[in-house]
């Protein structure tokens, strides 16, 4: 998709001139544009899946209750083979992209500002299936990975065997886990900083149902691949204040983001296709050994 299209579905549904437009590098489901009018900036985001934006409109109206700045829906709908999706724009950018501008003492205000606003997310009502389990979710991002690794060939599958082993060593803790709700990618994207500060959280496509340490693990593992320090890490536990076992199981869900991430590599999503080379390979390699020497010490 161009921008010229981009260009054509905006000013047909809000009847406002386009005055620049630009493609966002978020996002590898959907095309995000940044839009300007005269007086205002939009986000567009468009998808060739039908009714594509269901979801995002249903989570961002549910969150809205919460007091956390997420942006407002203006408008949605279909224009030839897209669905689209018009929202207000937020000023910052993902805190990947400004995380070695940030003081320590900024990235620990962030910490703490993201945990005050996933306790404010865990307390929305939200049914679940009767037969929600957490291992399941465990199990389908396992297998998904599996199955990527096996077609692609870059890591040895056999670091999926390894973590299996590991889920069944924490089996009391995992099943014991709850449907809570929690905000789920909000790692070193989706979080917007602007001065130093959190200005909203985007690309609500769905919430998470469990543990929350998911996200922060998952933000370690992208600052690492990054080759970033950690430091906004340690802060964020600091706030959550994790048991022996809990800090287990983060290190557990450290490993499973690791190779998660290791099959994404190669894939192509859309116009955009994950980079994969020996640097790469090596790194995430070398993250995993990481990650195991740090299980290895509870």
């Amino acid at each position: 998709m161009d921008c010229k299209e981009a260009i054509m579905i905006f000013e047909n549904s809000t009847k406002k001139s386009v005055v620049q437009i630009e493609r966002c590098s978020v996002g590898i489901a959907n095309y995000v544009f940044a839009v300007s009018t005269a007086a205002e900036r939009f986000i567009l985001r468009c998808s060739k899946e039908n009714d594509a934006y269901k979801a995002t409109v249903y989570w961002l109206s549910k969150l809205s209750v919460c007091e956390i700045p997420i942006p407002t829906v203006l408008s949605k709908g279909t224009y030839r083979d897209y669905s689209y999706l018009i929202l207000s724009y937020i000023s910052g950018d993902d805190i990947g992209n400004v995380y070695y501008k940030l003081s320590d003492s900024e990235k620990k205000q962030i910490a703490k500002e993201v945990v005050e606003i996933q306790q404010r997310v865990s307390r929305i009502d939200i049914s679940t299936d009767m037969e929600w389990t957490w291992n399941s979710f465990i199990d389908e991002l396992l297998n998904r990975a599996d199955e990527r690794l096996k077609r692609k060939h870059y890591f040895d599958t056999e670091k999926i065997h390894i973590i299996k082993k590991l889920q069944q060593e924490i089996k009391e803790y995992l099943d014991a886990v709850r449907p809570t709700p929690y905000l789920d990618d909000i790692s070193t994207k989706n979080l917007l900083i602007y001065e130093g500060k959190v200005s909203g959280i985007v690309d609500i496509d769905w919430i998470g149902l469990g543990d929350r340490l998911t996200f922060v693990a998952l933000t370690k593992v992208a600052l690492l691949n990054m080759d970033l320090d950690t430091k906004y890490i340690d802060y964020l536990l600091n706030e959550i204040h994790p048991s022996m076992i809990e800090y287990k199981a983060f290190v557990f869900y450290c490993l499973l983001y690791c190779v998660d991430f290791m099959g994404e590599r190669g894939m192509q999503f859309l116009d955009k296709k994950i980079p994969v080379n020996e640097s790469i390979v090596k790194r995430l390699n070398d993250i995993f050994d990481i990650l195991m020497e740090e299980w290895n010490k509870y």
